[in-house]
């Protein structure tokens, strides 16, 4: 078992009227004037924003607003809200929305007291010593930014999709209303799911398997939001299993189901260039890439991927052929992904062939032109992220 630091700092208020407590929070969190961050469709046709602006204008709260936050949030808009940030006098963020709305307003975070170009910090450039805090009013569950320290932003100029984790951006609070999530198409709901599973899976498949309790958490996380998608697919109003989807969204990228075991994150890194070039649904993205990097990596660990196929995709366990259960793990997670309307390659993501032209480009940004790796269970260099793009194609 790996040491480890279990920080989750942030203060969730879950309900019904959730909401109603936005001014209160942002004065217990030091904020006088606040920048709105939102997307705008969902939480402008809702109502919700509108709601918003009201409570804390009866707060007697400050605030500008700034949206046109879009799936794979531009580099662009954060730098347009550092801007509006320091002109306006700015000191507290509030996202309302989903996690790239969240992901904006971290960037935004990091920008406004740093003294030069944001994107440095999600290159590695430079390390933020503080940023302005944020907090979340969430009605997307799947991305778990709104209680991670995890931000994801694309720079438009080469299409570069690159994700910074940072203790400081963990939001200060988060209100989760799953009434907010009803509207949200059926795509969207299952693209949402398979995100907030992977961030799971992502630290479920490690080559430390001495962590039983965690272990078992992260297998019980993974059985009951693959269990509440399809209820909430047949009935978008049933309010007891959007909770679940809900509140569990947020748990598992918190860090609490990988306490104490190395994660892999390869999915993800791959993914990005996936995101980055064709514009897709992160989660669907992650759908189309998952099957081939376990079939590409499972002799890394084969008893952690019998393990998942019996213990989170209910395939009987035959003892003499590990690897055949585990084949069956990966081919009953297919057969989950596309009962929830998801791809698994990358021809059914984006509904053409992908060229060898277009994978090496992908491969060249995912390793930085071959300087960097991905991956804990096993660590691809670029030769091995080509294998997989080439075995996720369709």
């Amino acid at each position: 078992m790996k040491d480890f630091n279990f920080y989750a700092p942030t203060e969730v208020v879950f309900g019904e009227q959730s909401e109603e407590q936005v001014a209160l929070l942002v004065k217990k969190y030091g904020g006088t004037k606040v920048l709105v961050h939102y997307g705008g469709k969902s939480a402008v046709k809702s109502g919700l924003l509108d709601k918003i602006c009201k409570l804390l204008d009866e707060g007697g709260i400050s605030y500008v607003t700034l949206g046109g936050v879009v799936p794979n949030p531009r580099l662009s808009l954060a730098q347009q809200g550092i801007e509006l940030c320091r002109k306006e006098g700015v000191d507290f963020l509030l996202a309302v929305g989903g996690g790239s709305v969240i992901d904006s307003a971290k960037c935004i975070g990091y920008g406004v007291p740093f003294d030069g170009n944001v994107w440095d910090i999600y290159m590695g450039k430079a390390e933020p010593k503080e940023m302005l805090p944020v907090a979340a009013v969430l009605t997307i569950p799947a991305a778990g930014s709104e209680m991670s320290e995890s931000s994801v932003i694309t720079n438009e100029d080469g299409d570069v999709k690159v994700g910074y984790s940072n203790n400081l951006s963990r939001p200060k609070f988060a209100i989760l209303n799953p009434r907010r999530t009803m509207t949200l198409p059926p795509y969207q709901t299952a693209a949402g799911v398979t995100d907030m599973m992977m961030h799971t899976m992502e630290r479920y498949f490690t080559k430390d398997d001495d962590m039983d309790f965690t272990t078992d958490l992260a297998e019980a996380a993974l059985r009951s939001i693959k269990n509440a998608v399809f209820p909430v697919l047949e009935n978008p109003e049933d309010y007891r299993y959007r909770a679940q989807i809900m509140w569990g969204g947020s748990l598992m990228h918190n860090d609490l189901t990988g306490c104490g075991a190395t994660g892999d994150w390869a999915t993800h890194q791959l993914e990005h260039e996936l995101s980055g070039m064709f514009d897709v649904t992160h989660g669907a993205g992650l759908a189309a890439i998952w099957p081939s990097w376990a079939r590409y990596t499972m002799h890394e660990n084969l008893r952690r991927f019998v393990r998942f196929a019996v213990n989170v995709m209910d395939v009987p366990n035959d003892f003499t052929d590990p690897e055949g259960t585990a084949e069956k793990g990966i081919q009953a997670m297919e057969r989950f992904y596309h009962a929830i309307g998801m791809p698994i390659n990358i021809k059914e993501l984006i509904g053409k062939d992908i060229t060898d032209e277009e994978i090496k480009e992908m491969v060249r940004k995912c390793s930085r032109n071959n300087t960097i790796t991905c991956g804990g269970l096993k660590v691809l260099h670029a030769d091995d992220m080509e294998a997989i793009y080439k075995m996720a194609r369709g």
